[in-house]
């Protein structure tokens, strides 16, 4: 049996139902300071075309907080290169969309070359 989500002492079918308002009381107060302030244009664009059910959505906007009408959309989010595919989920709630998408790589160097450090002089070169 999987474990039911809870928010705050919600669950998920409780957090849907609260206005947008409401919902800015249970974050944190930098996140409920920005959802007071207002949305941005591209921020509202995205609420529309969220709430208009779109299928494929693609946004730049990383410091959007994921809201309860979020929940079970795949969005692509911009990681400066490309827009990779996330699945908002429950637990995802209150956090903002670019803690999801990594903007750097991890880098894998493979062994030295001769001369790049003291160990590596003392190698015959052949």
């Amino acid at each position: 049996m999987a474990k039911e989500f809870i928010f705050r002492g919600l669950n998920t079918e409780q957090i849907k139902k609260l206005s947008l308002k409401e919902f800015a009381a249970l974050l944190p107060a930098r996140q409920r300071r920005t959802i007071e302030r207002g949305f941005t244009e591209a921020e509202k664009t995205l609420l529309k075309r969220i709430a208009a059910g779109d299928k494929e959505i693609k946004t730049h906007c990383r410091d959007m907080i994921v809201l309860p009408s979020m929940i079970g959309l795949m969005l692509k989010i911009h990681n400066g290169k490309e827009f990779p595919l996330i699945k908002i989920e429950e637990d995802m709630i209150g956090h903002r969309l670019g803690e999801f998408t990594a903007t750097r790589k991890k880098i894998m160097h493979s062994a030295p070359g001769i001369g790049a450090t003291r160990s590596s002089a003392s190698l015959s070169v052949r």
